[in-house]
């Protein structure tokens, strides 16, 4: 009897020990996977395959590059006439750089790369729809007050 009782109370050891395990590696498996697919809680973030995340990044660049137009066309109606020309010749030039330095990403290996520029896209256009509807000033352009 007490042979059948060790045996019982390994075999319930054993039980507790895998179920522990799997608990453990469950836990482990979804902190791993909240960590590296972006989970932070910040619901601007794309998750998913590599293809849903282009698809999510190119959805929000189109969002920014819609807000970058509506900022451009106001910064050219409010501009003096000596502006206008240099503002269009800046917003081409910008438009230049940014393409040249997103391809840049879009170059590289893997399918990362794909995600990359996608990324760059989107942050670079957002940046400059913020820069002109701020008419330039603003934490990230510092110094405007120093020209007006």
């Amino acid at each position: 009897m007490d042979q059948a009782a060790g045996a019982g109370g390994q075999k319930q050891e054993l039980t507790l020990r895998i179920l522990f395990t799997i608990t453990a590696a469950a836990a482990l498996i979804g902190a791993a996977a909240s960590a590296f697919g972006g989970d932070q809680g910040n619901p601007g973030e794309c998750v998913g395959s590599t293809p849903e995340m282009v698809d999510c990044l190119m959805a929000q660049h189109a969002h920014w590059d819609k807000e970058l137009t509506i900022a451009y066309q106001r910064a050219m109606k409010d501009a003096v006439p000596a502006q206008k020309e240099k503002l269009r010749d800046a917003e081409r030039a910008w438009i230049k750089y940014r393409d040249a330095n997103c391809d840049y990403y879009a170059a590289g290996e893997g399918t990362i790369a794909r995600i990359d520029a996608a990324v760059c896209l989107r942050d670079m256009t957002e940046k400059r729809a913020k820069e002109l509807s701020s008419g330039g000033a603003g934490p990230d352009n510092p110094g405007k007050e120093d020209r007006d």
